[in-house]
């Protein structure tokens, strides 16, 4: 397994179809050293602007799936 740092620099836009939550973004990607010892693992970093962005993104896109369902499965 491959792993990776990923430093999310900008969210440019997000979409929704067919279940699938997709995001258009700038990001550096670089290979992540791991020691032998530890479980290969990729990690994510983003500064606090690009959090609350793509935060207000995914609620809003939860927001109008809930929106979707049926009146019976919501809670």
């Amino acid at each position: 397994m491959k792993t990776y740092n990923i430093e999310l620099q900008k969210v440019k836009s997000q979409s929704y179809a067919h279940g699938l939550i997709k995001l258009h973004i700038d990001a550096l990607v670089s290979p992540a050293l791991t020691p032998e010892d530890k479980m290969p693992t990729s990690s994510l970093s983003f500064t606090e602007e690009n959090a609350r962005v793509l935060l207000s993104l995914l609620k809003t896109q939860l927001a109008e799936l809930d929106g979707r369902k049926a009146k019976s499965r919501r809670n």
